[in-house]
């Protein structure tokens, strides 16, 4: 090559990199536009269903405070004060409002700011929920490419048999295992508590470790099933005979091919695991002794909170589709077949 083809294949070569910058940044910016899109409509039609959901239900703070022997005048007086004597329409706006600046209600079985309370539980729950889902990305992920690549052998059949005895034991049951052996049996871990992550990381994950492992075995299990399936598909395409026939060395084809064409539907299926786990730790937090997210709705409910549990639900809206906007992101990102959708 010439002295004067060398500059002008490297600028090539940097306006073809700009041109791929230019084209990923528009399918990030289009996944952003349409999941926003999405978003404005969901939000508002779930936080109107879910404030209706106080006038179904026919609770009051009146009651709870009272009693049901309470007069008629002492009921309507503390209505009053709850700002429940006016009209539907007021009250939602007034309390939409307040949801637009992070402002949730009033508990009325304790007076307490319900963001707070939610902050409070959600901080505990976030972190089992994200350890777990770590965990069972990661070994879901070395199951169900070990399966693919082994497909039809004994190993394939060893990891679909354990995949499936894993996806039907319940997270109690496998929480209360893991503290029978792990905590009270070999005192590897403590049996139950919190401590939060500003106190140290190893007190922490200590903490959250076998609350997080009880809670992973629906996700390995999901994981391992979907991207099994997802790469044993992707290898039947022609662009891997076509890599083949090309002499790609079969680490490429995998890499290069097949792992990004697979990953897709297994990306897809963590778009509501996260939430659900947040919002379904509940048992789990009642074994370890945790005060978290799923145990705070829980006792919510219970106590016929209605504040309580609207907050809990646009929390749990939101949850939903920040995470659902991030793996569409990762989507548009990494896999061929999103990229073409965008």
């Amino acid at each position: 090559m010439t002295t004067t083809q060398a500059p002008a294949a490297t600028g090539a070569g940097r306006r073809a990199a700009a041109a791929r910058t230019r084209h990923t940044l528009g399918r990030i910016l289009a996944t952003l536009a349409r999941s926003t899109g999405i978003f404005v409509p969901v939000f508002l039609v779930a936080t109107f269903v879910t404030f209706a959901l106080r006038s179904l239900s026919g609770l009051s703070p009146a009651r709870i405070q009272l009693g049901e022997d309470a007069t008629p005048e002492a009921i309507a007086r503390v209505e009053a004060q709850w700002g429940l004597d006016r009209p539907f329409l007021v009250q939602y706006g007034h309390w939409f409002e307040g949801v637009l600046h992070g402002q949730l209600g009033t508990s009325w079985t304790n007076g307490a700011d319900i963001s707070t309370l939610i902050g409070l539980g959600l901080g505990v729950s976030l972190s089992v929920a994200t350890f777990a889902l770590v965990i069972g990305v990661v070994v879901g992920f070395a199951l169900g490419t070990v399966a693919a690549l082994r497909r039809t052998t004994w190993v394939d059949r060893t990891v679909t048999g354990l995949v499936t005895l894993i996806s039907v034991m319940p997270a109690f049951v496998v929480g209360i295992v893991l503290v029978a052996v792990f905590a009270v049996g070999l005192g590897l871990f403590p049996s139950a508590g919190y401590v939060p992550a500003a106190q140290g990381a190893g007190p922490w994950l200590a903490h959250i470790t076998l609350p997080a492992i009880a809670l992973s075995f629906d996700v390995i299990a999901d994981v391992a099933r979907q991207l099994r399936t997802s790469l044993i598909a992707a290898y039947r395409e022609n662009y891997v005979t076509g890599a083949l026939v090309r002499g790609l060395s079969p680490r490429r084809i995998f890499f290069r091919h097949v792992l990004r064409n697979g990953l897709g539907p297994a990306l897809a299926t963590l778009g509501l695991k996260f939430p659900a786990l947040v919002g379904a730790s509940v048992v789990t937090e009642w074994i370890f002794g945790l005060q978290g997210f799923g145990r705070f709705a829980n006792d919510s409910a219970q106590a016929g909170d209605v504040p309580a549990v609207q907050g809990v639900l646009v929390v749990s809206i939101v949850l939903v589709v920040l995470f659902n906007l991030l793996v569409n992101l990762v989507l548009a990102r990494v896999t061929p077949a999103s990229q073409r959708g965008v």
